[in-house]
């Protein structure tokens, strides 16, 4: 087996500290009393192994007194043989209550550190953008945080009180070996080290295959996710997708297997080995000790207390050993979430909740964008005006660039080139929530939240999520009420299938459930529908669309949809070609060019000829 130099184990070692000092903050806000008892039972338990092994070497001259002795010295030594057995329990006591409260606060820490941790990732998450999310790396280190790290903290704190106590235990039993020979305490120490070595070879190793595997193990939860999930389950079905499925998961599984049963092969062979040099060195000290014994340079109880004190300090070589690899390990993992939690997010710059002018509306000029590791842009050098009241349709192929315009400008993505003003302010200026507040959307790839019906459609305005008649009102303008009233509760209907008694909807019934979502925000200025009712029959999108009209009289609204039926109602109509503006005008006029628009209005037409 090949070691690595002196300075990368020196390097090894010191990083063992490195997040020591984040965990314990993290345990100590967590809770700074249990950390604290945790403190000082850890001390206990390093001081008394040593004590109680001092005693039975006491306890065993104290026989061999007795033994020999008659009369009334006799019994003065059974007295002294008492107490140190009496001494001894009461140690041992101790040192179980020490160890057993210790282990109580660890249970209790797990559970609330867990928590904090996850709660951290889920408040990180929340200020990521979008992108963050569609960045396959990126979105590995939110797995691997979210797989491990939370217990990390606790194990890196636990393991570092562990080294502490075996530290002190040791001090105290050298202390003793010192006065039998200082070449015990060396002998003890140095038979422990090509263990270490061994074991920080093997932790960085693991660590190493773990990161590597992220994107293996995604792929394992998703295959999971596809053969269990009803919203999957139908197509793996009929496409009897199930039996290739899980080959790849076996696949998967088969491929991470073999890397670990060879480092595990590896790991126990060199530990067996190395394990026999420590059993070597304990038995030369106890031949050492008994023949010291025999040379009467010490007494039977000396060399029972020392026998034990070097099996404890031993043991306790080892264990220091173990935390200190164990602390390397959980410094690997912590990295991770550090890493995922310290991720510079650009920040959401400006405060502004107005604008100067209200009655400019949206502006986009020269605006380009460019999706991460593409040199094709989603939208090149794009310029259009919306004025207040005034309803636009986007019109185009699919990856034309329409529904990534919206992104834009609800800011889920940054413009790569060019601005985008609302009210006269550029959008980077303006505060996020409230830009946000502004605009009701709904998207073709809509959530289906299980929840309740009334909080499905209430979310659309979270501060009025309880408000009877606003949801009512939104179910009525998006279409729902009239099947809403059908279900076993109405509006406390629980929907989905993932809990108790809860309702599966059609894919339209759904659609109307996010329509009425976007009605909810009824103080937005601007409302946008992006194919929002692809799976609504003709005479329902029109009772809609209807309303829409109404509804955003004063307003803007922007519609994306393939059904002409609906584009022809908005008062300006722009047709994206990759991502640029090929034409533009009110339904009559784009006839009039008889270009694209044209082409595809009579394409579609004809269908229903």
């Amino acid at each position: 087996m090949q070691t690595d130099s002196s300075p990368n184990r020196v390097g090894k070692f010191l990083s063992v500290f490195k997040y020591s000092r984040v965990a314990l903050q993290l345990v100590w806000s967590t809770s700074a009393a249990l950390t604290i008892i945790m403190g000082l039972t850890t001390l206990v338990a390093g001081i008394l192994p040593a004590a109680i092994a001092s005693v039975g070497g006491y306890i065993v001259d104290a026989v061999v007194t007795a033994l020999n002795a008659v009369g009334a010295e006799q019994g003065a030594a059974q007295t002294q043989v008492l107490y140190f057995v009496l001494l001894e329990a009461a140690l041992v006591v101790l040192i179980s209550a020490a160890q057993r409260i210790n282990t109580v606060c660890q249970s209790i820490l797990r559970v609330l550190l867990g928590n904090k941790i996850n709660v951290m990732i889920l408040e990180k998450s929340l200020s990521l953008e979008l992108a963050h999310f569609e960045d396959s790396e990126f979105y590995d280190k939110l797995t691997r945080a979210r797989r491990e790290a939370s217990s990390r903290p606790l194990s890196l704190v636990i393991k570092t009180f562990d080294l502490i106590r075996n530290m002190i235990s040791l001090v105290a039993i050298a202390t003793f070996l010192f006065q039998f020979s200082p070449y015990a305490v060396l002998l003890l120490i140095v038979a422990g080290i090509p263990a270490f070595v061994a074991e920080a070879k093997f932790s960085g190793e693991a660590f190493r295959i773990y990161r590597r595997r992220s994107a293996e193990r995604r792929m394992q939860l998703y295959l999971e996710m596809v053969l269990t999930r009803e919203d999957g389950v139908k197509e793996v079905k009929l496409l009897s997708l199930g039996k290739l499925f899980l080959e790849r998961y076996i696949g998967i599984f088969k491929k991470i297997y073999q890397e670990d049963r060879s480092l595990v092969l590896r790991r126990g062979l060199w530990g067996f080995v190395l394990g026999l040099l420590a059993s070597a060195a304990f038995y030369f000290a106890y031949g050492w000790v008994a023949f010291a014994a025999i040379a009467a340079t010490i007494s039977i109880g000396q060399m029972t207390m020392y026998i034990a004190q070097f099996r404890l300090g031993q043991n306790s070589v080892s264990d220091s050993l173990t935390s200190i690899n164990g602390m390397y390990e959980d410094n690997l993992y912590l990295s991770t979430l550090t890493e995922y939690l310290e991720h510079k997010v650009p920040e959401a710059s400006g405060n502004n909740k107005i604008g100067p002018n209200p009655a400019e509306g949206i502006r986009f000029e020269n605006v380009s964008f460019y999706y991460p590791g593409s040199t094709i842009p989603a939208l090149n050098n794009l310029s259009l005006d919306i004025k207040p009241g005034e309803s636009l349709a986007l019109v185009g192929e699919n990856g034309s660039g329409k529904t990534t315009l919206i992104k834009l400008l609800t800011r889920l993505y940054t413009p790569t080139e060019g601005s985008i003003y609302l009210d006269g302010l550029n959008i980077k200026d303006w505060d996020v929530e409230n830009l946000r507040a502004k605009i009701g959307v709904i998207f073709q790839d809509f959530a289906r939240y299980q929840l309740l019906v009334g909080e499905n459609i209430g979310i659309g305005d979270v501060d009025n999520l309880h408000e009877k008649t606003l949801v009512g009102e939104a179910a009525r303008k998006g279409m729902a009420d009239t099947f809403i009233q059908d279900l076993p509760d109405t509006y406390n209907t629980q929907l989905g299938t993932w809990f108790n008694q809860g309702k599966e909807l059609s894919g339209g019934q759904w659609q109307k459930i996010a329509l009425s979502r976007a009605f909810m925000r009824s103080q937005a200025d601007i409302l946008i529908l992006d194919e929002p009712t692809a799976a609504i029959d003709a005479r329902a999108e029109a009772e809609i669309f209807g309303h829409f009209r109404e509804l955003t009289s004063n307003k803007i609204s922007i519609i994306i949809s393939h059904r002409f039926s609906t584009v022809r109602m908005a008062d300006h109509i722009i047709v994206l070609e990759k991502g640029q503006i090929s034409e533009q005008g009110s339904h009559q006029h784009l006839l009039a060019l008889d270009g694209h628009y044209a082409t595809l209005f009579h394409l579609q037409a004809k269908g229903y000829q």
